[in-house]
């Protein structure tokens, strides 16, 4: 099987001053197409799969908000290298940012509810999380890179699982992105740290980025087989699946998320 997943990874090592290493910026271009498009590329599950095809869509309103965020605060950055960190991780947000929408624009193309969706979100984000006072806008990007960071680890531990399906670009899409944010993970902790530092409005964008990703995002994708096929509803194979789908995600003691729920909730920790 030929794998799409090739690019340079820039593995330079901290330097001897003891500065991070640098963060590059890649300019992917995976040339998505419809047709190629497997809607249970998790595992051979839809549920599990839907899961991440409505975090696809979320993605990119969180991407563009971690963007703005990190923009705006940049400015009271003093800290030279962080500065430069917070450049590469605007850099790297806005190409994930970029090639979700076009993701999104395939399964919008295989009667995925994209637009209803879209539409949702975006009157989350612009009448919800874009009315926070700024603070608590750092806040909440931290809490978002938190669980990202999370997600990444699970999925570069668990490389295997991606390679069940035969949709490449899907899996390259979701590796790429994963590898990024491993490389940015933290960028926005170490921002809020320098210009806020208050442990309980960090707890409390945790808590905004915990609901948004661990119950809207869940609901989201949970409504999607049931709105690009009604019918399935009253087959016996469409609850199987929703079963099998919730232990791989949820339930199982090494499933996406009730496997790194411990490491999600070192969060809380004051250190």
């Amino acid at each position: 099987m030929n794998n799409v997943f090739s690019m340079p990874i820039d593995n330079q090592a901290s330097n001897k001053s003891g500065t991070a290493p640098r963060i590059p910026i890649r300019h992917m271009d995976f040339k998505f197409d419809s047709k190629d498009l497997d809607s249970v590329f998790y595992q051979n599950t839809t549920f599990a799969s839907a899961y991440f095809h409505a975090l696809s869509i979320f993605l990119t309103f969180g991407e563009d908000l971690v963007i703005d965020t990190a923009r705006h605060h940049r400015q009271f950055v003093k800290d030279e290298a962080l500065k430069a960190r917070v450049t590469a991780l605007i850099g790297q947000e806005a190409i994930h940012s970029k090639l979700h929408h076009e993701f999104n624009d395939t399964l919008a193309e295989n009667d995925y509810p994209v637009k209803f969706y879209r539409f949702l979100a975006e009157q989350v984000f612009k009448y919800g999380f874009k009315q926070l006072p700024n603070g608590m806008q750092l806040s909440l990007m931290a809490g978002i890179e938190h669980f990202t960071a999370v997600l990444a680890e699970y999925m570069m531990k668990h490389e295997e699982i991606f390679f069940l399906s035969h949709d490449e670009k899907q899996r390259a899409l979701w590796m790429w992105h994963m590898l990024e944010e491993c490389e940015h993970k933290d960028i926005a902790y170490d921002v809020y740290q320098q210009l806020s530092g208050d442990y309980l409005m960090r707890i409390t964008g945790f808590g905004l980025a915990f609901v948004t990703i661990l119950m809207v995002v869940p609901l989201g994708g949970a409504l999607i087989p049931v709105l690009r096929k009604p019918g399935s509803v009253f087959k016996l194979s469409f609850w199987k699946d929703a079963r099998k789908s919730a232990h791989l995600l949820f339930t199982g003691k090494d499933s996406v998320f009730g496997g790194s729920m411990k490491h999600i909730l070192e969060y809380l920790r004051r250190d």
